[in-house]
Parts: structure tokens; sequence; C-alpha cells
């Protein structure tokens, strides 16, 4: 892919921003096709959800992403350039898609982490839908138009801007540096103090409808455990669904305000597919990242509840790291996920037996698995190679697939699914979508899945889907 670059410097006029544009514009002239001016600048730190806040609507695609552990905050808001894909064919396309507008972009800006173009990418967790009415499509991909990024107090905000011959390069140039300086005004602003929604005038919401019947869940656990006693199945990872409405609509931002503070161990993300509804969650499972070619990999399988005293919780954790029944779920994932990354000529390594990953409910039995991705592979590639892994699928896969479908009673869409972003250099993060919630104006449908196994309990499973939903539902509350 061809990136045209001009200078590094911070743009300090609107004039040396028109000069940029019109430059972009000539070349557009020339080589008669559309152009993507993408820039970036350093501003003084502001924080990406207010920002989100601030220049997302409704209607508009957006992608947020957060690790508080690394202190690494992304808000990716409305689109450069756009595509949702159906079909299987949904992985190759996405990859075409970034290389053409690759081919497209001229680039300005700094020569440092989250600079430059990046793409935002969400997979459905079933490449064909059960419903032909589906919230997201099976693959959403998109260029943002705005994308402000923070890591540590370092605010990098990155602008793509289609340009074609007939493009008003002074409009433009008006629009986007009204728009960086409307920005910058925000390192004076909190979370606390603004209003904290996309919509104006929000009002006090109350609940007056939680539909969350699990004798459902029970008996399709029972239902599962009897073909896994007849080894047709190894292992089914099954959901449920919770249904939420209340009186005033849901507000994504305040969700991910709430969600940050509860849980600073996970990855926050939100993605909005542009007609009003956004997909939701706190993450504990990271797919892939990707950083300089070096790979890691979550195995996370094996859980049990934390304690209300420290005895008790240490008694939960030991009883979680020498549980057979919990350990053989583990090793599952991780084995697969090593045969996967083999396929693709990588050799993978991992520690010998898993350690605790505690997040402020739960805790689960994780091991990092690490390799070196060869220079001419494709991320998504291995994304498609990994998802969906038996932490949230089972084993064997097209059979689990069976069971989900058989007797599970909504439409997965984008729950246990892959959300993150890539560059143009080959890095990239994506996380399973888990821990979540799809809100919808005035109603939430929440999903949580717990892994049956040889050994599972029907009552503990229920138990385990109604503690993770009850830590989500606290955050949308």
């Amino acid at each position: 892919m061809t990136v045209t670059p001009y200078s590094r410097q911070r743009f300090q006029t609107r004039e040396e921003l028109y000069q940029f544009l019109n430059r972009c514009h000539k070349e557009s002239i020339r080589d008669r096709r559309s152009k993507i001016a993408s820039f970036s600048c350093e501003l003084d730190s502001i924080d990406p959800l207010i920002a989100l806040q601030e220049l997302g609507t409704p209607d508009t695609i957006y992608f947020y992403f957060e690790n508080g552990q690394r202190q690494e905050t992304i808000a990716a808001i409305g689109t450069a350039a756009y595509q949702n894909i159906q079909g299987s064919r949904r992985v190759d396309a996405a990859y075409e898609f970034i290389q053409e507008c690759m081919e497209s972009v001229v680039s300005n800006g700094l020569d440092s982490p989250f600079a430059g173009a990046y793409f935002f990418c969400s997979l459905t967790f079933f490449d064909q839908p059960r419903s032909p009415v589906s919230s997201f499509f099976t693959s959403n991909i998109f260029l943002p138009r705005w994308q402000i990024s923070r890591h540590h107090e370092r605010c990098i905000v990155t602008a793509n801007l289609p340009i074609h011959a007939q493009s008003n390069v002074q409009n433009q140039t008006d629009l986007v540096w009204s728009h960086l300086q409307r920005l910058q005004v925000l390192r004076h602003r909190t979370l606390t103090s603004s209003r904290l929604d996309f919509r104006k005038n929000a009002g006090r919401s109350q609940r007056i409808q939680n539909l969350s019947n699990l004798d459902s869940f029970k008996r399709a656990v029972t239902s599962i455990l009897t073909r896994i006693q007849t080894q047709e199945l190894e292992k089914v990872v099954l959901a449920h669904a919770m249904d939420i409405q209340e009186r005033s609509p849901f507000s994504a931002v305040r969700s991910l305000k709430n969600l940050r503070r509860l849980y600073p161990d996970c990855y926050i993300f939100s993605t909005g597919n542009g007609n009003g509804q956004s997909f939701i969650g706190a993450s504990p499972e990271r797919l892939l990242s990707i950083r300089d070619r070096t790979l890691i990999v979550d195995a996370l399988a094996g859980s049990a509840p934390r304690g209300s005293s420290l005895s008790e919780d240490a008694e939960y954790a030991n009883h979680l790291l020498s549980s057979d029944k919990e350990r053989r779920e583990h090793q599952l994932v991780v084995q697969f996920i090593q045969q996967q990354l083999a396929q693709h000529g990588i050799a993978a390594t991992a520690p010998d037996s898993p350690t605790l990953l505690q997040l402020s409910n739960i805790q689960h039995l994780h091991t990092p698995i690490c390799g070196t991705v060869p220079p001419m592979l494709n991320p998504l590639d291995l994304l498609a190679s990994l998802h969906p892994t038996p932490a949230v699928a089972g084993i064997p896969r097209e059979q689990a697939f069976q069971a989900i479908q058989t007797h599970e009673s909504f439409e997965r869409s984008l729950y246990a699914a892959p959300l993150g972003w890539l560059d143009h250099h080959g890095n990239g993060e994506f996380v399973v979508g888990i821990r979540s919630a799809l809100l919808s104006g005035c109603r939430a449908q929440l999903y949580a899945g717990a892994g049956i196994v040889a050994g599972s309990n029907p009552e503990q499973e229920a138990s385990e889907i109604q503690l993770k939903l009850q830590a989500l539902l606290q955050a949308l509350d």
C-alpha cells in the first residue's frame, strides 16, 4: 500500500491546514480519483470519552476502546470511509477495503503510536445472521472522520477527510479548524461536569420490566450434558440474554463512564451502528494483540466468584486452580489457540500452568500465549482462524455451533465476537465482546455465557450467568 507523506509538523495556523488540503485536492484532480487527507496533531490532553460525548450523536457510527491498565483510550467518531459486509467473504473483503483506502490516503502528521490511519472493525459471532433483521452487519469496518487517542497524558487527534475534484477546500479547512478548536476546549471539561449523553435533557430512568428466566437455560445445560456423556460434544459455551426496558433511553456514554469506574482491569468498548443502537461492554478477554509483529493471545476459561472476605476469596481461588473440571476446560482453549497459530507458521509459547486473572466480581484461569507474526501474514486471517475459540463456542466447533443455535433463542450478533482496530503497519488489537449489552433506545439486552463440560452443574452454571449479568446491570443502572 502507498501512503504519500508530507511534513510531520503540527499545524500551527489555519493557512498551513489549507495548504495541505489544497495539495490533496490537486492530487485528486491530477490522478482523477478521490483522496483521503489524513493528518495527526498533538493537543493538550483530553478524555476521548468526552470527545465522543461532544462530537457523537445517535446517528453517528463510532467505536470506543479503552485499556485502563495501559492507560490507552481511543474514540473513533464518524466515517471517512465505511464498508459493511454480509457473508463468508467478510474477512477478505475487509482486508481489500483497507488496501483500497490506504492507496488513497495522503498523510501529514506525527510519526507516533495512534497517529495516522486506523481502521475499526467488528465481526458478528456467526458469518450468517439468524434473523434477516440484525442490529449489525456480519462485518463492519471504517476509517473514522475523527480519532481522538490518549496514551497516559499524551493526546493525539487524527482527522481523515475525503477529498475529490469538486471539494471546496476553503469550506473544509474552516470546518476542520473549528472542530480542532472545539476539541482543544475540552481539556477543561470532565465527565462529571458535562451532560454525559448523546441526548439533551436526559430524564431520570425508571425500570419497568426485567425479564430473566433461567429455567430454560438450565434445561439447555442438561440437554448438552447428555450429549457430552455420549461423546458427541466435548464443550459448549451457552449464553443467556436478559431484556431490560426503562422509561427513558439508555446512555452509551454514561454507561461507559460507569464501566470504566467499575472494571478498570477490563477492556471497555462500545460501537454504534448509526441507527441509534450501541453495543457496549467490559471484556476481560483479549483475542489478539499485535505490536511490531509481537503477538499475544489470551486463553481465558474457567471461572469462580470473588469472596466476601480474604479467606473466602483465597478458598475460591484455590478451588479454581485445583479443579480438574476447570483446568480441563481451560486446557481445551490453550491447545486450540496453539494449533491455530501453528497453521500460520507461528511457534507459540505459553506457561506450563495458568494463573489467576482476578476481576472485581469474578476470577478466571488465564494463560497468555505469545509468538511472532510472519512478515506477510494478514492480521485478519489470523483473527478469522482464532475466532471463535472454545472459550466462547465449544469443541468440536461445528457441533457446538449447532447446539448454540438450537438452545439460544436470541441473535448473538456481536456478543462473544471480535471487536478492535488495525493500522496500516499491521498492528492491531481485538477483544472478545463478552460481558456486553445491546442498547437500543429504552431497551437493553444483556448477554452472559458459561462453558459447559463434563462435570458441569446446571444450577452452578446458572449462578455464574446471574453473577455476570448483575455485574453488567450495575453499570447500566
